[in-house]
């Protein structure tokens, strides 16, 4: 199951979103208003959970410096990765979208497709807030 946040410039450089997202703590300013948990584990693993959805902990699993961060699911059990993608437009302005790739049943990405579809949506036009 593939899904794209719809694109978002951001008046910052892409230098500076890279830091920002690398730095995992700032991903609770990009969290939806329905957030039921944040917690860190360490500089490259966080948990969060979002009301009536179970836990999900990501890892910090690669970055393109001032041009893609790249997380992923801790467990084996919910397989996927979520991308961001930053093309830097101009000095102060950064062009940024979410990418989400996961490996699940048909019945499974039924009943997921519409609330990762949002979240994604949600952390993308948070981008603003880092």
């Amino acid at each position: 199951m593939n899904l794209e946040s719809p694109k978002v410039t951001v008046a910052k450089s892409s230098a500076y979103l890279f830091e920002s997202l690398t730095n995992i703590q700032n991903f609770e300013k990009l969290m939806p208003e329905n957030i039921a948990k944040f917690e860190v584990l360490d500089d490259k693993c966080f948990v969060f959970g979002l009301k009536g959805m179970p836990e999900i902990k990501l890892l910090l699993k690669g970055a393109t410096p001032n041009s893609q961060v790249l997380l992923g699911a801790a467990s084996d059990k919910l397989p996927f990765t979520l991308t961001a993608d930053l093309n830097e437009i101009e000095a102060e302005k950064t062009e940024v979208q979410l990418k989400f790739d996961g490996d699940f049943n048909p019945m499974m990405a039924m009943m997921i497709k519409g609330p990762i579809g949002k979240f994604i949506e949600a952390l993308a036009t948070n981008m603003t807030k880092l």
